[in-house]
């Protein structure tokens, strides 16, 4: 059983470590492959856009066909394109790769969360288990930073993809060894017409929201994206309401009160998780100096900090419940990123940076795991697929919108803050406003945890 935990984790790092990993390494690949200004964007934005539309899928696609199959068919066609990616002799050619990345990472994602919903059904053993995936992805986003600088500077940026391969191959073995007997017996059929419409609808609302980041909310390049992504979220509405035998979202669990607060908690959970990680990344390089690799090793402590805690949530969410770890990880929030809202360019590390920034891993270390066994403990029988793609797609939804939303907050903070101020000072500014942003989120996402359901199942 511990062996089947132990390759959920290893996907979940591995998905998530590529979402973060290649981020240091773009210089590099813009040298050698030429991208324009807009289009290096694309080589993480392609990777984020197709894991979190396909992810619905991919959950259908795990209750339908076994988790077994589908982390198989993930990894391998992540490994694949991670070949094609370390081998791209052109632009086109590596966000082609990445773009069949994401597609496998929204294979893998939402099978790993149905090995653990059937392989660890008590509360305690079940709470450990999310622990430990939650903070195997945790890990995995601040890994990339510091294996993207290390791998880049030591070797070349092509490296940064290829090594996925030799932990695919040996995943896939695991896979297929250790899952043997975890087919399904369902031969239903899979809901095309709302995988399609569904799929499309969610991947061009975050296309128009990433767009807005470089052309503002009132350009067409934004509206219309959004406009048309929102229209095909109606018709797959309507499609899964009415027509479909099989839908792959059953309308009806947005009834059951656990999956609905839990992904609602993630929806914002994603803006949080990205002020965190991404915005004090920038603040560290952009405003205090640090370079890439310095700014990865400086965010190291708040990383192993969420690990640890993420171990200690597990422990006590059978015994106290939802609502207290989000109520505690919801405070954490509010002072971590009130105090990070004071930094400035003459801040120091260990005051202005890591004593905040601790306060906040611990908060997300309290509810990350929280919010992802709140959102999936109340699956139906044979729907733990869905309903982990469901509560995955929220997270990474929130922090595609998240990500959109606080760089057009934090560009148009430091614009107006930019005369009579050094460069650095007025970037500080507008990241102070992203902290602030952030705190708000956490005040919501408590006051969501209050609609939890009160019995301490999660």
């Amino acid at each position: 059983m511990w062996m089947i935990l132990a390759l959920a984790c290893a996907c979940q790092f591995m998905v998530i470590l590529d979402s973060s990993i290649v981020n240091v390494a773009l210089p590099s690949v813009d040298r050698d492959l030429g991208f324009t200004a807009t289009g290096l964007a694309w080589v993480v934005n392609g990777y984020l856009l197709t894991f979190a539309g396909f992810m619905l899928l991919g959950g259908r696609a795990a209750d339908l066909f076994g988790p077994r199959r589908m982390l198989a068919a993930g990894l391998l066609l992540f490994s694949a394109a991670s070949v094609v990616g370390g081998l791209a002799t052109t632009a086109e050619i590596l966000v082609a790769a990445r773009v069949a990345q994401g597609m496998g990472a929204a294979m893998m994602a939402p099978a790993t969360l149905v090995l653990i919903n059937t392989y660890f059904t008590g509360g305690p053993a079940r709470a450990k288990a999310f622990g430990a995936w939650s903070a195997s992805g945790g890990v995995g986003g601040m890994a990339g930073a510091v294996a993207g600088g290390a791998i880049t500077t030591g070797l070349s940026w092509r490296w940064v993809f290829l090594i996925n391969v030799p932990i695919g191959a040996v995943l896939i073995a695991v896979a297929v060894t250790s899952l043997a007997r975890t087919q399904t017996r369902r031969r239903e059929s899979l809901d095309i017409v709302g995988a399609v419409t569904g799929t499309a609808g969610l991947a061009t609302v975050i296309y128009g929201v990433m767009q807005s980041a470089d052309h503002g909310w009132g350009s067409w390049l934004t509206v219309g994206p959004v406009v048309g992504g929102l229209l095909l979220l109606v018709v797959f509405a309507v499609v899964e309401a009415r027509f479909a035998s099989q839908p792959i979202l059953p309308l009806r669990l947005f009834g059951i009160r656990g999956v609905a607060v839990g992904s609602g908690m993630l929806l914002l959970f994603g803006g949080i998780g990205i002020a965190m990680w991404y915005f004090t990344s920038l603040f560290l390089q952009n405003v205090l100096g640090y370079s890439a690799l310095q700014a990865g090793l400086g965010q190291t402590p708040a990383a192993v900090t969420f690990m640890v805690i993420a171990r200690c949530a597990a422990a006590l969410l059978p015994r106290i419940g939802v609502r207290a770890l989000v109520l505690a990880g919801s405070g954490l929030f509010v002072a971590g990123f009130g105090w990070l809202a004071r930094a400035n360019a003459d801040s120091g590390y260990l005051t202005g940076v890591l004593a905040p920034t601790l306060l906040i891993a611990i908060g997300i270390g309290l509810t990350f795991p929280t919010f992802m066994a709140a959102a999936t403990a109340d699956a139906p029988e044979g729907e733990a697929g869905i309903v982990g793609g469901l509560a995955a797609t929220a997270s990474q939804v929130g922090g595609s919108i998240g990500l959109a939303v606080l760089a057009t907050a934090a560009s148009a903070r430091a614009a107006a803050a930019a005369g009579g101020n050094s460069p650095a000072a007025a970037l500080a500014s507008g990241y102070d406003r992203v902290f602030l942003i952030a705190a708000g989120l956490a005040v919501a996402i408590a006051a969501i945890s209050l609609l939890s359901p009160r019995h301490r199942r999660a």
